[in-house]
This record gives C-alpha cells, structure tokens and sequence, in this order.
C-alpha cells in the first residue's frame, strides 16, 4: 500500500498515512492526527522509480528509431 502525505490547514501538521488505492479514489480525506481538524489536504510528491540495471541521468543517447534495445 502506498503512502499519502497530508497537511493540515489548522496547525500546520505535515503526516503521511498508508493507505489503498482504492481508498484514495473513494475521496481519501482523514483528519489530522494532532489536533483532529478535518480541514487536511493531500501534498503532490515526487516518486522515485528505480529499474534494475538502469542508470539514471548518466545515459548520454536519446531514444528513438536507431536506439538499441533496452534504450527507454
């Protein structure tokens, strides 16, 4: 299950919760658990994904027509 960062517009809390999802796209809105203020919003974070293999940035080709396989 992945992880949703939220903050909290009351007290500024910054918490994560785990969570499915299915939960997530049923409207995931959970309370903030230091002051319990509904009033939380989801942060957008980036993720990182990692390929066995890969080599992230240090590739110097760039995909196309004549790229070798395993190239994107």
């Amino acid at each position: 299950m992945p992880f949703y960062s939220f903050h909290c517009e009351q007290c500024k809390e910054v918490f994560e919760i785990r969570a499915s999802i299915r939960e997530k796209e049923a409207g995931l809105k959970p309370d903030c658990p230091k002051c319990g203020s509904n009033k939380t919003h989801q942060l957008i974070t980036a993720g990182l994904v990692i390929r066995r293999g890969a080599t992230a940035g240090l590739s110097s080709s760039s995909c196309g027509p004549d790229a070798g396989p395993g190239c994107c």
